[in-house]
């Protein structure tokens, strides 16, 4: 019998006793792998006293036994797979489908809630819902809101720069000017958006908040205008009379300007971390919007007049829920979270 009758018999003996993935693997290198039967006996084909076209005969078969033996052992090898996993599935746990899910229920996050409800609030007072960038440039967030480069009312908000000259929005404020230039006179819009300043972290103030800043211009505004739709929304949103002051407060692109403070609904005005002790807690940076604002965003100052607001998302927010400490927020606390879970 020649070399390859030989190796051909024993390559089938033992391949039809292989039963797994090991074995079939065990096989292969035996008779296919670099010191292989087959590997060898190509490299040194002897067939005693064989002429050189007996040996090239034997070349031939030897190549067409191991290109038989690669694909019998590649396709005994997927059968062995799929049998394999089928066996794994057969074994595995069973699980009634019909069972209640064991993983806790999400829920939206307690300043998307009360995002969604001042913006249903607004939109039913005829406010437009707009969007901006959370990255945006020097103009925009300083410039246009009559903050020109070096002024000290800069120093009012410690701003991340970029790399690029950019800067992270430090207030909603920044998207004045686009939304005047996109919708003109008259105008009534919201725009709510996520905020970023450089600020020690403390129950009150951290270094990311969200803000919802509105504008009203149309002829004859006045502050009676700002006061009605901020106090209209506070009473919709607690679902009750709120008590609300107004302080003299210094915004470069509001003339006058003056801060919305809420009494503490955490402490009921007693004092509190929440408030910083002083029963009140600034919530509305507000005020009628000063003539270069509305010039620079292409307004006619001779026929229109208009009120800005920045409202706390954030503060309100802590305001509704009873919320004590802001870094609850974006600290991922769910002893805090798992109240809106409903």
């Amino acid at each position: 019998m020649n070399p390859q009758m030989e190796l051909q018999e024993s390559f089938a003996r033992e391949f039809s006793a292989v039963g797994d993935s090991q074995a079939l693997e065990a096989l292969r290198v035996k008779y296919l792998g670099k010191n292989g039967f087959i590997t060898q006996a190509l490299a040194n084909p002897r067939a005693g006293n064989a002429t050189p076209e007996d040996l090239l005969e034997l070349r031939k078969a030897l190549n067409h036994l191991k290109k038989n033996a690669g694909g019998d052992i590649s396709r005994r090898g997927e059968e062995l797979r799929q049998a394999e996993i089928l066996a794994a599935e057969q074994n595995a746990p069973q699980y009634d489908t019909t069972l209640p899910p064991r993983f806790e229920r999400g829920s939206l996050a307690p300043i998307t809630l009360i995002q969604r409800e001042v913006e249903a609030i607004f939109e039913r007072m005829g406010f437009a819902v707009e969007d901006y960038p959370e990255i945006t440039d020097d103009y925009h967030c300083f410039e246009a809101l009559n903050i020109p480069p070096f002024h000290p009312a800069r120093d009012m908000q410690d701003t991340f720069y970029l790399e690029n000259g950019q800067v992270l929005k430090t207030h909603t404020s920044a998207a004045q000017n686009a939304i005047m230039r996109k919708y003109g006179a008259p105008l009534r819009a919201i725009f709510p958006g996520r905020c970023f300043r450089n600020e020690a972290v403390d129950a009150t103030h951290d270094n990311t908040f969200f803000q919802m800043e509105g504008m009203m211009i149309d002829a004859d505004i006045s502050i009676a205008n700002l006061i009605y739709f901020m106090k209209t929304m506070l009473s919709e949103v607690f679902d009750r009379p709120v008590k609300v002051r107004l302080r003299p407060g210094f915004f470069p692109f509001v003339e006058p300007g003056f801060e919305l403070d809420i009494n503490c609904l955490i402490c009921g005005g007693e004092g509190c971390p929440s408030c910083g002790h002083s029963g009140w807690l600034e919530l509305c940076p507000c005020g009628m919007m000063h003539p270069n604002v509305l010039r620079m965003g292409g307004i006619d100052t001779d026929t229109y007049t208009g009120f800005a607001f920045g409202l706390g998302l954030t503060r309100l927010a802590m305001m509704k829920y009873g919320i004590k400490d802001i870094r609850d927020f974006n600290s991922g606390a769910l002893k805090t979270l798992r109240q809106f879970v409903g």
